[in-house]
């Protein structure tokens, strides 16, 4: 019996780090969406289920000093953080279930009324204080409400129900049609140094028919709920570097050309961010050439965005300048040179892929053995033949 009540009591206390309703609870009528955040960087932000931010917080000045400063976007969830955060009182990450699976929730993101701007470090959430509601998107019913409602007739003996007996519908917030819902977090990233660590053009979070969600939260197949079946929702898993990067594929666009030389490859980025944001990655374009016997493999073309202090590449938090930039650009088209000549008839293979970590910084982070931040990731490949 004793040991009923302290499983009990320890349950409870892995609960009690978030004010917010688990996702699991969302689960019982939307088991697709569920099964997407899952797997999504949104559920795995936290330090225990990311070993790429962890291991930039173990070298973060703020461990030191006990304050888990990542928390207001890597876990809003655990709450028992966010106070502690907001009373300048220390506060490190517990393995529990705010951590490990509600890091980012459902119910968080969906109370998400407005964003506040600032300066530094990044703009602010503005979670709404009105009990059970959650806003979200539907262009069928976007000025609409929905209030779950017990209707009885005939005495009594019948009970009618409409909504949701779990939350009511905010259908009316204009944030969540156009994106903007993304950039408490996403929009931009400051050091204490003033310096840029990270940035999205907020231009695509103004655009009904581009933006943050109509890319890394496209229309796909199945049931948004059980309650009432659709046959596309919007995809809860959140496309991008590390899930799903194929649905981003199409914003990468290439191009051929031959000439007297050799030939011109052009690259373009139709998203309206750099290619890839966060400081660590690296991309690279890979050029193969088969002329029919053998494949020839070009020098890679290298994509980075490093921060530098002092002329030197730097962390995040002490840089205070750009160091390297050859990082793609927001809309950018490039064309890279080739003197390699080619005949009719050789097949160039292009192929463009990413660290999550440069891999420069692997031995810095203590990350030599991680297979995620060690892998090379294919975003997209295609062959061109020489006529």
């Amino acid at each position: 019996m004793k040991k009923t009540i302290l499983f009990f009591l320890f349950l409870g206390s892995l609960y009690a780090t978030s004010q917010f309703e688990t996702s699991k609870t969302c689960k019982g009528c939307h088991p697709t969406i569920y099964s997407e955040f899952y797997e999504s960087a949104h559920r795995k932000a936290s330090i225990f289920e990311d070993e790429i931010h962890k291991a930039i917080w173990d070298k973060h000045p703020s461990k030191a000093k006990d304050k888990y400063t990542c928390n207001e976007c890597h876990t809003p969830s655990d709450t028992r953080i966010t106070d502690a955060l907001s009373k300048d009182i220390s506060a490190t990450p517990t393995k529990d279930i705010a951590q490990v699976e509600e890091a980012i929730s459902c119910v968080y993101c969906h109370s998400i009324t407005n964003i506040e701007k600032h300066a530094t470090p990044h703009d602010k959430n503005i979670l709404t204080k009105e009990p059970k509601m959650i806003f979200a998107a539907n262009k069928d019913n976007r000025d609409g409400k929905i209030i779950y409602k017990e209707e009885k007739s005939f005495f009594g003996m019948f009970k009618k129900t409409s909504g949701s007996p779990f939350h009511n519908i905010d259908y009316t917030n204009q944030n969540f049609y156009t994106g903007k819902m993304c950039m408490g977090c996403h929009a931009h990233k400051e050091n204490a140094h003033g310096q840029n660590i990270c940035k999205v053009d907020e231009t695509g979070a103004s655009n009904e028919e581009k933006n943050c969600i109509t890319c890394h939260m496209p229309q796909v197949k199945g049931s948004a709920t059980t309650i009432k079946i659709t046959k596309k929702h919007t995809f809860h898993g959140f496309a991008g570097v590390r899930n799903k990067p194929e649905m981003l594929a199409k914003y990468l666009t290439f191009g051929f050309k031959k000439t007297a030389s050799g030939f011109d490859i052009t690259i373009k980025n139709l998203a309206t961010h750099n290619l890839l944001i966060h400081p660590l990655r690296l991309g690279k374009l890979n050029i193969r050439v088969n002329n029919g016997t053998k494949t020839t493999k070009l020098k890679s073309t290298p994509f980075v965005r490093i921060l530098g202090h002092d002329g030197k590449p730097a962390m995040p938090w002490v840089a205070t300048e750009i160091f390297k930039d050859t990082m793609l650009k927001a809309g950018e088209q490039r064309t890279i040179k080739y003197d390699k000549a080619v005949k009719t008839g050789d097949i160039i293979e292009v192929e463009f892929g990413y660290y999550l970590v440069n891999p420069k910084m692997h031995k810095i982070l203590n990350l030599e053995n991680s297979e995620e931040a060690t892998k090379f990731y294919i975003l997209k490949t295609e062959f061109f033949t020489v006529k």
